[in-house]
């Protein structure tokens, strides 16, 4: 499996893809997350893959995607991870897979359909509370977020987050 690694501030290694879908249903996030925490799914979002052929540096942008990328899509003590297109299938656990959100069945398919998500307050630093406890959310969950996009000198996609629309698996 051929690693990719995001030269973002945090060092986020983006991996690999693979083999399924999931059920979602919407839930709400936990009360400190509320701030960034969307009641309702923002309209045209762009697919990750789509947004990396069109966004441009410092543009306004809505995208959705599925929480994964690597086998650890979540940066420790950062409200940072990256999400990968919807389009990109992934290995499900029932087929043995014991970390389906890594994607290590489809290698080169993530590398053009992933993006990192850094949810940031109002003078655009990124929060520093883990996302799985502000948000409430984990590995595959879809999420829908707000925000300014950031490119690096190797074209790889940031989205600087200020409201996200949370979806999770049952």
């Amino acid at each position: 499996m051929r690693v990719w690694i995001a030269t973002f501030s945090f060092g986020v290694i983006l991996a690999a893809v693979g083999c399924s879908t999931s059920n979602t249903t919407t839930t709400s996030a936990p009360s400190a997350g509320a701030d960034y925490v969307l009641t309702a799914e923002p309209a045209g979002a762009l697919p990750v893959g789509e947004a990396r052929k069109q966004v441009k540096h410092d543009d306004e942008v809505t995208l959705v995607g599925l929480i994964g990328g690597s086998s650890e899509p979540f940066v420790d003590g950062m409200a940072a991870f990256t999400i990968v297109d919807l389009k990109v299938p992934y290995c499900a656990a029932s087929e043995g897979c014991p970390t389906p959100w890594d994607y290590c069945c489809q290698t080169d398919a993530v590398k053009d359909n992933i993006a990192t998500v850094k949810v940031v307050d109002v003078s655009g630093e990124t929060i520093l509370s883990d996302a799985r406890k502000l948000l409430n959310v984990k590995e595959l969950a879809k999420v829908t977020v707000q925000g300014t996009a950031k490119r690096d000198e190797q074209g790889n996609l940031a989205i600087h987050a200020t409201k996200l629309f949370v979806e999770k698996s049952q």
